[in-house]
């Protein structure tokens, strides 16, 4: 486990010596918002100088400004419309489906291209990786060896889209005639025609949908859709989106023995999920959440965190998707500019106020002191944080000063159903609602986190109280069973 432990070596988030909030970035969010102000106060001293000088009547000069005032109000304050979670739909996977980490060894093991030392690694990956007995590996992968051809990656998409795609429709009473945007994530499966194509030719959507899909984003990919949905509905009044997430793993098997690259065969597993947005009004009273904030950086620019996850070929040309070693300490860097934005929109006064403090405090008087880390637990009362594995939502959790009550969620999706990529997201708030942990009013934090890298934050706000989920959903036959125990192991 040697590449393993040099991955937990993490400076993520150690409160000891960075915190999740640095002040170049706090600095810089307020500089812009400072800047904006003056911008506006040079205006108005700009138009007062102008009536000054042509020695308008103070009457006219009234007026004028309570006109400037209701066209600042009407084209800039004006709030666009809401957007709205009506639901959500997430795939259950058939139980033919179903690959016990035994199994998973034994099949491996009857595989040609892998050597002892690849099998020893992926075997002592899966004891330690968090994984149940229950996940689930699409049929293309079952196969000694697996076929990994195109028909074969096709007929995952139709198993893993449609399912999710029909509950959606049932469940709200939408008809696909009333879907004007729709946007498929999927991060490394781009066929032609296109996803969101296989979609509308499946179910017969509008001529005038506006179809996007969207690759290459990873995990971060269903939070960027909903982004992107929200900007478009802020342009398209009166409209319903659909934003579709998956991964298709059959195109991302690695056939290799390079350990860097045979991480992701072990932890990803099925999963898909539908998600139906809306800006219109008579929607309200039938959706669970409002969308209340959304926040997205990416760290793209920076050489280290572009290759620190990457799919390439090895030396013998056999494609996999690589994590390398410098990994987590770019996401850390990452996630820290995506939570800065996001704190100090949504953070109370006296949070800021404590964290102003202790930046200059550490500045100007004891460098050796600790800045003090926001507590986000007062605004926020749910959270969903990626899957990648119980030493990063445990990292995660750590920097955020979250308890196991918070990364509940994450790590029993984990157990569950594995890594589902962009999708695990809505797992984790189909565990919240089956526990019927969320009540009216609370808001619940989706952070998504993806190759490049990027960092995703969705900010939902529950507007309806949310009951009878734990029997439906994919908790159905098992939240009961939940949460359960988890035993910490180094190295993932």
């Amino acid at each position: 486990m040697e590449y393993l432990s040099k991955l937990r070596n993490d400076p993520l988030l150690n409160t000891t010596s960075s915190t999740l909030l640095p002040s170049s970035l706090l600095s810089k969010h307020l500089l812009s918002n400072i800047t904006e102000l003056l911008r506006f106060t040079s205006f108005l001293i700009s138009i007062a100088a102008f009536f000054i000088f042509h020695k308008w009547k103070p009457i006219l000069y009234f007026l004028f400004l309570i006109s400037c005032f209701i066209l600042l109000k009407r084209l800039i304050l004006s709030k666009a419309a809401p957007v709205y979670l009506v639901d959500f739909s997430c795939l259950r996977p058939p139980s033919f489906c179903r690959v016990p980490l035994s199994t998973f060894i034994e099949n491996v093991s009857m595989f040609q291209c892998f050597d002892s030392e690849s099998i020893s690694f992926m075997a002592k990956l899966l004891t330690s990786s968090g994984l149940s007995e229950e996940t689930f590996l699409p049929p293309a992968l079952q196969y000694i060896p697996p076929n990994t051809h195109l028909q074969e990656s096709i007929q995952e998409v139709h198993m893993v889209l449609f399912p999710v795609m029909e509950d959606l429709l049932s469940k709200t009473r939408l008809s696909p005639c009333d879907i004007d945007i729709l946007i498929v994530n999927c991060s490394g499966f781009c066929p032609s025609p296109s996803l969101s194509s296989i979609i509308i030719n499946k179910y017969s959507l509008r001529s005038d949908i506006k179809s996007y899909t969207l690759s290459g984003m990873g995990c971060s990919a269903s939070a960027i859709g909903v982004d992107l949905a929200q900007s478009l509905l802020r342009i398209h009044k009166n409209s319903n989106a659909v934003v579709i997430s998956t991964e298709i793993l059959s195109t991302g098997w690695y056939s290799g023995n390079e350990r860097s690259k045979l991480i992701l065969n072990c932890l990803f597993r099925m999963g898909s999920a539908a998600i139906l947005l809306s800006n219109k009004k008579e929607v309200k009273k039938s959706s669970k959440y409002k969308l209340s904030r959304t926040v997205r950086t990416q760290n793209a620019f920076d050489d280290q965190a572009y290759f620190s996850a990457v799919r390439e070929e090895d030396s013998k040309g056999n494609q996999g998707f690589t994590l390398n070693q410098n990994v987590l300490q770019v996401v850390g860097e990452t996630l820290r500019s995506n939570v800065t934005v996001l704190g100090s929109s949504i953070l109370p006064f006296s949070e800021k106020l404590w964290l102003v403090f202790s930046i200059l405090w550490k500045t100007y008087i004891d460098k050796s002191s600790e800045i003090y880390v926001p507590n986000f637990k007062t605004v926020i009362q749910h959270f969903c944080l990626p899957t990648s594995g119980r030493a990063m939502i445990r990292d995660i959790a750590k920097g955020l000063k979250l308890g196991d009550k918070d990364i509940e969620p994450a790590l029993m999706t984990l157990h569950r159903f594995g890594n589902q990529s962009s999708s695990s997201l809505w797992y984790e708030l189909a565990y919240l609602e089956a526990k019927v942990r969320v009540k009216k009013g609370d808001k619940v934090w989706q952070l998504g986190l993806g190759s490049g890298l990027k960092c995703s934050s969705l900010v939902w706000e529950c507007i309806r109280p949310i009951v009878g989920e734990s029997k439906k959903g994919p908790w159905a036959d098992c939240i009961s069973c939940y949460p359960i125990p988890t035993v910490d192991h180094k190295g993932i």
